[in-house]
């Protein structure tokens, strides 16, 4: 080992089937974990305590602003440089409350140092000191075009703060931290509040990077199949070694306990058609105690599943029977210094809140008195030990979740890296004492007899959003009036001199010094489809080979390509409620607790999938998805077909409860996701598919539930019979296929289970009625609710206008994600991101995210085609693309996943031939291919199919673009 460092602790990590080892850099004392095994998706990050003193958002500035430009990586966006010519599986910033992290992850060795080069240089060598011009792009500035013109603010940070602070969610979570923490770094706003942002001072700025950014006061994290010795090498050779120790104070300081509750009520911006009745945020939040508790740090996730957020447990079944709110969530903070639990009622009202408060204390001493139900507890340890053997993080390489995790003890004692990694010990441990009363226990010390905690109550508010809009209009506008004509001039020239400055590309000579892998380093073959096709008795069998570390995923797909779109959300309404009423054998309480004692889930799924080379036409499915052990067969098929074909829908009751629930979901959605709902929405005038989606998870199935809820009473019954209706044709063993994802013995396990439940089903095949009524129509439509910004969506159908999809549309989805609209509608804009998204079947659709702007984004989507007639890019520019294109295409799959994955391709008829030919044409794109998807753009675009959603003021100074403006929610 290289003598610049001490090998301090070595561990065994069993859950993981890894070696643990933390290294001390000997000058710096910089610590460094390894967890080393063969994963190939190798892990990277250096991370930094970084508590703020204020809400200005300086950690999340500093975090932009380190990745525009370093003394070795002089260019503008080396991270948009990496992002294009890099073949990552992950590559991000992250600020939390009190650290920042930059994270990294590739399966090529090369590319990987790379990586790692370039965040060590941005972290400790940024550009910021050189040019305050990033400072103000990225954090925030004064805009004016001329004289005349009013005074506003513009910056990365700002708007995409504006857009955090647009959200109720996001809102709470603020003041549930400021209520418990008041006396700590957790009162402050680390990424920053929008009316405080602007008093940041670029001295300050720097200060804080100059305080906080230093060997040590970082944590540095490497994973997998990575050689240490050669990494610890570079680390102290290129950049440790160069500075000394300095004791850095961001120790992060605890919360004295409060001797008693305290209560916030704070209001919140609802839109002007928004009734303000059930529209209240109730919460109830306990500080739980130090992170460094290994059992607690298990245990609350365990009590939160068996007291709130299991189907009927009995807080939240105690709250909707009272009718205190139309949904209840319930979440564990386990990432920061002290941890803490909150229970939410969404669609409340304000003056039920003390009897919200009483209602959960009377509730838990009930549970505590009487035991709270061990069946439950048993399930919620089986579900969380399941989840631990898996270790299926989606998109996500397990190792980054496994390092992030790492934080929530090393970040608080440097000495303890691993001390939550070990998950399946503890689980087991907790699992032994649940009989001699464990959780009882908790939930009196922890939740009932606990002073620590607080009250806060989201107060919704009409014409919020417009009242700090005026104010802080007229706040600017007196700062103008404040200023000498010197001034003003110096802001107007400093405005052109800004967005010259951010059009004006950095220099070919500082683009070189990026390092770039070559189009050799890429793989020519496409990934394989993970797929063999069998038949049993008349029934496909798709079997997706897989190492699944004992886990059978064992999906039964129905088709359901006839349904017609008036129908839509009835199979949406079943799809989520399906396993959440009682069936003939179980409540639905019961029947989930069976679920996870058995298995690690079942879950519905609805799903559309692209036929190719039919531009017109999908294939829908029903999929019900399970995954469990092997062993666990016979049960885990018995619990499926308890929940497809016993399922009873007449307990109006529940049913009402469910609806309610969902449509107060849906609204969190639709919130939420301003980008994919005017994506959808702007898509729907042309696109059967977009159709589908918003009736079965959009703006309609919104309105479609609201429409229920308010007349329960009279279509209930039509409900009821819909639904059971649907479940018999849905079922049937004449739209069965089988997906089944492990090793051979999964493909024998399925022979069998096919041949038990295909009796159960229904025998004939019945067809759905109603209409399919879409017809393609035009799309100029706006959504306004309580945003302080916009998602701003253009679509059209390039292959209706007469032209094929190619590899290259892949490519322009970097281009412009990452070149022209990056340019346009981030960096001068100051919108958060902007991105494309193209079909094979033709279906394109443009869309900004946290976007300050309407119609000039609109503008910038107009003249894509423009811009690219004059596309140029040389071999190293296209290389580049072509290599970022490549890493997206190739990003690691989990088990479930590349099962998935062959179940889409042999449902949309993609073959490998197919995914080779869309390869090569990526690996062979030249300047021309991408030039010559200007006119397919054009003719997309000219269709003209927009929708926005977002600020109603906004909305309203542009309506001379707009057919259709309404409400988001009404």
């Amino acid at each position: 080992m290289n003598n610049a460092y001490e090998l301090l602790k070595e561990e065994k990590l069993e859950g993981l089937d890894s070696l643990g080892f933390i290294f001390e850099h000997k000058k710096t004392k910089a610590r460094i974990c390894f967890i080393s095994n063969d994963d190939d998706n190798k892990v990277f990050y250096i991370g930094f305590r970084t508590p703020p003193k204020d809400s200005t958002g300086v950690a999340h500035i500093v975090e932009h602003t380190v990745l525009c430009g370093s003394e070795k990586y002089p260019v503008k966006d080396p991270f948009v440089e990496l992002v294009k010519g890099s073949l990552n599986t992950f590559l991000n910033a992250i600020t939390y409350p009190d650290k920042t992290v930059y994270p990294i992850a590739s399966t090529n060795k090369t590319d990987y140092m790379n990586l790692i080069d370039v965040y060590m240089d941005a972290v400790f060598h940024p550009n910021i000191y050189k040019y305050r011009e990033i400072f103000e792009q990225e954090g925030w500035h004064y805009e004016m075009e001329n004289e005349d013109s009013d005074l506003t603010i513009n910056g990365v940070v700002y708007n995409e703060m504006k857009g955090a602070y647009s959200s109720p969610n996001d809102v709470l979570s603020r003041q549930i931290l400021n209520s418990l923490f008041p006396d700590t770094t957790y009162a402050i706003e680390s990424g920053g509040d929008p009316k405080v942002i602007p008093t940041l001072t670029y001295e300050d700025f720097l200060a804080f990077h100059s305080k906080y950014y230093h060997p040590s006061n970082s944590y540095i994290y490497v994973y997998g199949d990575v050689d240490i010795d050669e990494l610890l090498e570079y680390l102290d050779t290129k950049y440790l070694r160069y500075y000394d120790y300095l004791q850095v104070d961001s120790e992060i300081n605890m919360q004295p306990a409060f001797d008693k509750p305290v209560e916030i009520t704070v209001d919140y911006p609802i839109g002007a058609d928004q009734d303000t009745a059930n529209n209240a945020y109730l919460s109830y939040n306990v500080c739980i105690g130090d992170v460094l508790d290994p059992n607690m740090y298990r245990a609350f996730d365990v009590l939160n599943y068996a007291l709130v957020s299991a189907p009927g447990a009995p807080l939240y079944q105690a709250l909707i029977d009272a009718n205190i709110a139309e949904d209840v969530d319930c979440s564990f903070e386990s990432s920061q210094r002290q941890m803490y639990f909150s229970i939410v009622a969404r669609g409340a009202n304000e003056e039920d809140k003390d009897k919200f408060v009483e209602i959960i204390e009377s509730t838990l001493k009930q549970q505590i008195e009487k035991g709270i139900d061990k069946k439950s507890l048993y399930a919620a340890i089986n579900g969380e030990q399941f989840r631990a053997r898996e270790l299926d993080f989606g998109s996500a390489p397990k190792g980054l979740i496994i390092g992030l995790q790492l934080l929530d003890s090393w970040l608080y004692d440097r000495n303890q890296p691993f001390l939550h990694l070990h998950g399946v010990e503890i689980l087991e441990k907790i699992k032994s004492r649940v009989d001699n009363g464990l959780f009882d226990y908790i939930a009196d010390v922890f939740l009932l007899s606990n002073k620590h905690k607080s009250i806060v109550t989201l107060r919704p508010k009409q014409g919020l959003t417009a009242a700090d809009d005026e104010a802080l209009k007229v706040k600017l506008a007196g700062i103008k009036a404040s200023m000498s004509a010197e001034e003003i001039k110096e802001i107007v020239e400093h405005t052109a001199y800004l967005k010259e400055y951010q059009q004006t590309p950095s220099p070919k000579e500082d683009l070189a010094k990026i390092p770039l892998l070559s189009r050799y380093d890429l793989t020519r073959q496409a990934r394989p489809i993970d797929l063999a096709v069998y038949e049993e008795d008349g029934t496909t069998i798709l079997h997706h080979k897989v190492s699944t570390n004992g886990i059978h995923y064992f999906n039964m797909v129905f088709d359901i390509s006839d349904l017609p779109l008036e129908s839509v959300p009835y199979v949406s309404m079943l799809e989520r409620f399906i396993g959440l009423m009682d069936t003939k054998n179980y409540s639905y309480t019961d029947f989930t607790n069976e679920m996870y004692l058995h298995t690690g889930g079942i879950t519905t799924n609805t799903a559309v999938h692209e036929i190719y080379g039919e531009s017109d036409k999908c294939k829908m499915t029903f999929e019900v998805r399970s995954k469990f052990i092997y062993e666990e067969a016979e049960n885990a098929k018995d619990l499926v077909l308890e929940m497809i074909c016993n399922t009873n829908f007449s307990d109006e009751k529940r049913l009402k409860e469910l609806i309610t629930a969902e449509k107060s979901q849906m609204e969190y959605i639709l919130n939420s996701r301003g980008n994919q709902v005017a994506a959808t929405r702007a898509r729907c005038g042309y696109s059967r598919r977009a159709n589908i989606a918003d009736l079965g998870n959009g703006v309609r199935f919104y309105r479609f539930l609201k429409d229920i809820e308010d007349n329960f009473e009279a279509r209930k019954e039509e409900i009821i019979s819909t639904l059971n209706k649907i479940s018999e044709i849905i079922f049937s063993k004449d739209r069965l296929l089988i997906s089944s994802t492990g090793k051979g013995e999964a493909l024998e396990q399925s022979r069998k289970l096919v041949a038990q439940i295909k009796p159960m089903l229904t025998q004939q095949r019945l067809e759905f009625e109603g209409s399919d009524s879409f017809e393609i129509h035009p799309v100029k439509e706006a959504l306004k609710d309580a945003s302080q910004i916009q998602y701003v969506a253009m679509a059209g159908d390039f292959v209706k206008a007469g032209y094929n999809y190619s590899g290259a549309y892949k490519i322009l989805n970097t281009i412009l994600g990452y070149d022209y609209f990056w340019i346009k509608v981030r960096v001068q804009g100051g919108a958060y991101g902007c991105n494309m998204n193209a079909s094979r079947q033709g279906d394109m659709v443009f869309v900004s995210y946290r976007d300050p702007n309407l119609a000039e984004t609109i503008k910038v989507f107009e003249q894509t085609g423009d811009y690219l007639r004059s596309f140029d890019a040389d071999e190293r520019d296209m290389t580049k693309y072509i290599i970022g294109t490549v890493s997206g295409m190739d990003t690691p799959l989990t088990p479930s996943q590349r099962g998935l994955r062959g179940l889409n391709c042999y449902l949309s008829g993609v073959t490998q031939d197919i995914l080779q030919r869309t390869r090569d044409e990526v690996l062979d794109a030249t300047v021309e291919d991408i030039r010559a998807l200007a006119a397919p753009v054009d003719a997309a675009m000219e269709q003209g199919y927009v929708c926005v959603v977002g600020n109603e003021s906004v909305i309203e100074a542009n309506k001379e673009l707009f057919n259709n403006i309404e409400s988001l929610y009404n």
